[in-house]
């Protein structure tokens, strides 16, 4: 059973800066195309941006790009979403997300992860 452990929520202020942290179990994590998706309050979970297993290819949501960045770290089994430029719409819980298929490619839509974490609050002030 992999585990997904996400840290580093918390509340910021309008144009503050947070880094998320996502712990994986698993001896073939290396394999597998990650993903942080959002959810805010009365709204339907949304995709944020997702990493190829290498690292090499990574892709964002319009909304985000620029703003945040996701990156890797094979031999921690970590996965890392730093956000910047925070703003109140941002406000969501964060959740990573793993594709274990090992096929190398990224992936945008939540149907094609097999296993997520328990999430992570992000609260930015105005």
């Amino acid at each position: 059973q992999v585990q997904l452990v996400e840290s580093g929520g918390g509340l910021v202020q309008h144009g503050g800066s947070l880094r998320l942290s996502c712990a994986a179990s698993g001896r073939t994590f290396s394999r597998w195309t990650m993903g942080w998706f959002r959810q805010a309050p009365g709204k339907e979970r949304e995709f944020v941006a997702t990493i190829s297993g290498s690292g090499g290819t990574t892709s964002y949501a319009d909304s985000v790009k620029g703003r945040f960045t996701i990156s890797r770290d094979n031999a921690k089994n970590t996965v890392y979403l730093q956000l910047s430029s925070l703003k109140p719409e941002d406000t969501a819980v964060y959740y990573c997300a793993a594709d274990r298929s090992a096929t190398g490619l990224v992936r945008r839509r939540a149907n094609s992860y097999d296993s997520w974490g328990q999430g992570t609050q992000v609260t930015v002030s105005s």
